[in-house]
């Protein structure tokens, strides 16, 4: 299973075993996900963009396009959807229901190699937020004094290839994570999985100590996440649309790291459970670990991919099993519609 079905309590169902039709996973999607949508306007493109999971910090970018008018500025009337663990948003996208979705740089390698005609056109995430997080005494410095130690893992962690590569880690630490942090709670010499934004602050309010997080990014894992998919055939016919949601996504991410209170706003009428402390700690974070705004991102904007950051991905997980080394990646991407400057995002 692609891992970036099932980040985050996201295990979404592989695209071969569904049998569901579209208008019922159109269905699914109207009556139990909850969605933000700008004022309809005529001559406004309708865009539906779905998350793969319910509002919160992470999507804070989008929601503050929509808020702040963004979206329309740019000529989009956008519906914003949420995602459920059965929702498949692969299916939906190729199917019509969704023109716009998250994903991640490895999903769409892996859509090359399946030969789904899907295309990331952006990166929001410059590092990848997945985490290995620890007991305090317990790998405070690296990943390598983590090794015989008991790492509580979900199924199909690619990571993991990696950090037995690097590390000499073995198959006999792994421990069944079921994204409940019980286990590694009982047990103080274990490392558990998390997201940078998510599992430090429930350990932090259930355990009542700070764990240690060791961002799997420093590891040389780093895939682009947060990706913005859309079709091959939407890039072909409708260039111009596919920029102008990019573009203003993009400003949208900006608007939101300089004043984040119209985007949260309408996070939380979306979404009653993030409250106000959870949705600061996300953002907190993401930019404490420069997660959107560094690297390549700091001159070419917020979104930026290269070329060399997707073969040193592909190559990477190609030597470990992860990709068949034969892949044509380079299908899974394309750079048309970002790189422009940090002053075309910020002054157009």
């Amino acid at each position: 299973m692609n891992e970036y079905y099932q980040i985050k309590r996201r295990q979404f169902i592989k695209l071969s075993s569904l049998a569901l039709g579209t208008s019922i996973l159109t269905a699914c999607v109207e009556s139990n996900s909850p969605s933000s949508q700008s004022e309809s306007t005529p001559n406004l493109d309708r865009i539906n963009f779905s998350l793969n999971w319910k509002p919160e910090a992470e999507y804070g970018g989008f929601y503050q396009a929509l808020a702040t008018g963004i979206y329309r500025q740019h000529g989009l009337d956008v519906t914003i959807l949420a995602a459920s663990p059965q929702t498949n948003t692969t299916q939906l996208l190729m199917g019509g229901v969704i023109d716009f979705t998250i994903g991640g740089s490895i999903d769409a390698i892996k859509a090359v190699q399946e030969g789904i005609p899907k295309i990331a056109v952006a990166a929001i995430f410059q590092k990848e937020i997945q985490v290995i997080l620890t007991h305090p005494g317990v790998g405070n410095d690296s990943f390598a004094q983590l090794k015989v130690k008991p790492i509580y893992l979900s199924l199909g962690a690619y990571y993991w290839q990696i950090l037995k590569a690097k590390y000499g880690f073995t198959d006999d630490q792994k421990r069944p994570y079921n994204f409940n942090i019980s286990p590694f709670l009982v047990d103080k010499k274990s490392a558990q999985q998390g997201l940078l934004t998510s599992e430090p602050y429930t350990i932090e309010k259930e355990g009542g100590f700070k764990p240690n997080i060791l961002l799997l990014a420093d590891a040389g894992y780093n895939p682009y996440a947060f990706t913005i998919e859309t079709t091959k055939k939407l890039v072909e016919t409708n260039p111009d649309l596919v920029q102008r949601f990019v573009d203003a996504s993009i400003k949208g991410w900006y608007s939101y790291l300089e004043n984040p209170q119209p985007g949260n706003e309408l996070i939380k009428k979306e979404n009653p459970e993030m409250t106000e402390d959870l949705i600061d700690y996300g953002l907190n974070k993401l930019k404490a670990y420069e997660v959107i705004v560094s690297g390549d991102a700091k001159t070419l904007g917020i979104g930026a991919m290269t070329d060399q950051r997707w073969e040193t991905l592909f190559k990477d997980l190609a030597a470990v099993g992860v990709f068949d080394a034969n892949t044509d990646y380079k299908q899974g991407y394309t750079l048309q519609f970002v790189n422009k400057g940090v002053d075309y995002y910020q002054n157009s």
